[in-house]
């Protein structure tokens, strides 16, 4: 409360003078987080966002969003999609390359789920330096498999605001609803051991020969996601501020 009476005496102009000066001596950083579903990029990614002033680009998110805003590179997307064919490497790209010269990307990215493949990396590079800029970090969230799949099959989600809990790890106030709402949680369907181990080999063999490419850039550094959330900020915080 001391800090609000204080600031309601402060001129609105020099508060958002303050912030504007905050910003610009905040560091750009264009990163890319890996790691596997459950990994813990979900708690990660914000924390960056909000500490560096990025912009949080999640593949499916920003495909939903370009389709919805008909962007050109969105009907592209929405052609293809609704003739049953996979979006090509091209146009995902097309879509960060719209979506970072958004004025909220200006201090840079944080990429969740993009690259997969390493033809992928060499596009996005590829774009990136015809902008003259590059990637600084990339991230992996590193977790045995076997805590991995415990963390996934007992997942529970309220679907309207993706909040997660855990019947183990992170129980609801009241089982099996929200703590905000009182609504009920779902378990995804596909967060069942079967389908998740499926997940899990899938992305182990696209992700080993991208981290390759990174690692040789030197580029790469990775991060035991089995720790506390905390622990794990810590460790992320550390690998960016050098």
């Amino acid at each position: 409360m001391a800090a609000n009476s204080a600031l309601e005496n402060v001129p609105t102009a020099e508060i958002l003078a303050e912030l504007d000066r905050r910003l610009k001596e905040t560091p750009e950083k264009r990163m890319i987080l890996i790691g596997p579903p459950g990994s813990g990029k979900g708690t990660q990614g914000p924390i960056i966002k909000d500490r560096f002033c990025l912009c949080h680009l999640a593949t499916g998110d920003m495909l939903r969003a370009a389709v919805a805003a008909g962007t050109e590179m969105g009907k592209q997307a929405d052609k293809v999609m609704k003739s049953g064919g996979l979006v090509s490497d091209e146009i995902v790209v097309g879509i960060i390359r719209e979506a970072i010269d958004q004025p909220e990307c200006e201090k840079g990215f944080i990429l969740d789920g993009f690259p997969r493949t390493v033809e992928q990396a060499k596009k996005l590079d590829a774009m990136l330096e015809a902008k003259g800029v590059g990637v600084d970090n990339v991230i992996e969230m590193k977790i045995d498999d076997e805590l991995l799949v415990k963390r996934i099959t007992g997942r529970l989600v309220h679907p309207p605001s993706g909040r997660s809990y855990h019947t183990e790890f992170r129980k609801p106030r009241v089982p099996m609803r929200d703590d905000v709402t009182g609504e009920p949680l779902v378990q995804r369907a596909d967060d069942n051991e079967t389908t998740l181990r499926k997940r899990l080999g899938a992305f182990h063999e696209q992700t080993s020969p991208v981290v390759d490419y990174y690692a040789r850039k030197g580029l790469y550094a990775s991060v035991d996601a089995s720790q506390k959330p905390d622990t794990v900020k810590t460790a992320i915080m550390s690998i960016l501020a050098k």
